[in-house]
């Protein structure tokens, strides 16, 4: 990997346009790489997942109104469409508007692939909008071979820039690194050039930057809708830059750009790690997906809690606990803990979408439960129940330094997203225990395995999609790789007519 610096710079400066960082990316996503066997391998895995949390909220509010808003936009002119997951394999939405569909689908649950760096991110948000054009673009040709290095693009660009800029830290959403990598992905899968790649890449950081108020307080349906966006704007980059039409310049480094601006100003400086000519692009590996349906930081704790409600089911018993303090690193406890101020994140009426980013929350409900579930554990009964409400009220978070260092920390074998449990009983005791990774975790009790994502699309996917319909994709997914143009239109799923028949359908204006 080669380090790009990257800062803002006075027009007077006259940057040259292969010295600017999105010039740097679209390099990365033009040259033709062979993906090695390990990492297509991963690739199928995303897919699989990606499929498993979509069928399991296919009936949930957002991932309806959004559908609802595909199906209305039919084909364009240019290709023949692209399936919205779910839907009959014959009902086509034009690309942009399936990415949008589909990436709300995705999201909605907070149960898919992670990384975490100096930015937060799920990579698998780029999954959507290149399945969306390569079913729309395969009668120019386009493979599963195309396919799989547009994704393995995606992501070494997305986890590459999350490596290095921090956006929340200015408060900026983290899908702003998603546009550009999409862009970048989506170049590599339709065999761009530089040049085009450079101008849409440049678009969708335009069109993608906003203000993270989406994750913050009452966290609202927006959450799952905010890299569906980035996705579908990624599209529209691609096909407005394959017109002819050019993006601002210097976009991330500009007098008035991105990090003059939003990013720190004119005394920040980001190195940006990217493949040298020629480098496997490997980053999809860094990257991990969720046992449990709830926010990354919180997965390692919901593991120790399923643990200590068979070990020390006392902790469990609000009459028997003082207080329970979490350490942890500085963005767990900033982000889904009780350093965030938010007072939602300790309310039996928050939204699901808070409770899902409230780790004092989370981490009760496996403690009591022994499981955490995508559905019971956040059904309003379940957290106002009076034990649940009266433990959670009695946990806290803290940072704590050495937490925060490993959870920065580039060794693999050092990084870690846990912490350590401190609980004080009423009777004085004290007990305390720790966790670094989480069981699924790659160095975790239980790594994730092929098997292991099958399992979780048979189990999320059970009641709702016929059983022949997930052997059929799952036939499909784990052929990847070598599908034909044709094929890339089986790459999808359809619910049972009940589930169907039954799913809400909002109406609109459109």
């Amino acid at each position: 990997m080669k380090l790009h610096q990257v800062r803002a710079r006075r027009s007077a400066d006259a940057l040259p346009r292969e010295d600017q960082l999105a010039w740097r990316i679209a390099e990365v996503a033009a040259e033709e790489v062979p993906v090695d066997a390990d990492v297509a391998e991963m690739v199928i895995n995303r897919v699989i997942d990606n499929a498993a949390v979509a069928a399991a909220s296919y009936s949930r509010a957002a991932p309806a109104a959004a559908r609802a808003q595909a199906l209305a936009h039919g084909p364009s002119s240019g290709g023949a469409g692209a399936a919205v997951m779910g839907e009959p394999r014959t009902a086509r939405a034009s690309a942009e508007w399936a990415a949008w569909a589909n990436g709300v689908a995705v999201r909605e649950l907070d149960f898919h692939d992670t990384f975490l760096a100096e930015e937060y991110s799920h990579p698998g948000d780029n999954i959507p909008p290149l399945i969306a054009v390569a079913q729309h673009a395969s009668a120019r040709g386009l493979t599963g071979a195309d396919l799989v290095r547009g994704i393995v693009t995606a992501y070494e660009v997305q986890i590459d820039l999350v490596k290095a800029i921090s956006l929340h830290r200015h408060k900026i959403d983290h899908v702003a690194h998603l546009g550009p990598s999409a862009a970048a992905g989506l170049g590599t899968m339709l065999g761009l050039d530089t040049e085009t790649i450079f101008q849409a890449v440049g678009q969708a950081l335009h069109t993608t930057t906003a203000t993270r108020q989406s994750r913050k307080g009452e966290i609202s349906s927006w959450k799952a809708h905010a890299p569906a966006l980035a996705g579908k704007l990624a599209v529209e980059a691609v096909d407005r830059a394959m017109r002819g039409q050019t993006s601002p310049t210097p976009i991330y480094e500009g007098e008035d750009g991105v990090i003059a601006w939003m990013l720190g100003g004119f005394d920040a400086a980001y190195d940006v790690p990217l493949p040298e000519p020629g480098e496997p692009r490997r980053a999809i590996l860094d990257s991990y997906t969720k046992q449990h349906s709830a926010e990354y930081q919180s997965q390692a704790w919901i593991d120790l809690a399923r643990r200590l409600h068979r070990t020390h089911p006392e902790i469990a018993d609000p009459d028997r606990v003082e207080r329970i303090v979490l350490a942890t690193s500085h963005h767990t406890h900033f982000v889904i803990g009780s350093g965030s101020g938010d007072p939602e994140k300790y309310s039996p009426q928050a939204s699901r979408e808070t409770l899902d980013h409230s780790l004092p929350y989370i981490f009760t409900v496996a403690l009591q439960d022994g499981a955490f579930d995508h559905r019971g554990s956040y059904e309003p009964v379940r957290a106002a129940r009076p034990d649940t409400v009266a433990l959670w009220r009695r946990i806290v978070t803290t940072e704590d330094p050495e937490w925060t260092r490993r959870y920065h920390s580039n060794d693999p074998a050092e990084k870690a997203f846990g912490g350590t449990i401190r609980v004080t009983f009423t009777d004085g005791s004290v007990f305390e225990e720790s966790i670094a990774v989480a069981d699924a975790h790659p160095l975790g009790a239980a790594p994730f395995a092929r098997d292991d994502y099958i399992a979780k699309l048979r189990t999320l996917a059970e009641g709702v999609v016929p059983d022949s319909e997930i052997a059929r994709f799952l036939d499909v997914a784990q052929r990847l790789p070598s599908l034909e143009s044709h094929e890339l239109d089986e790459l999808t799923f359809t619910m049972s007519d009940g589930v169907r028949a039954s799913a809400p359908a909002p109406a609109g204006l459109l």
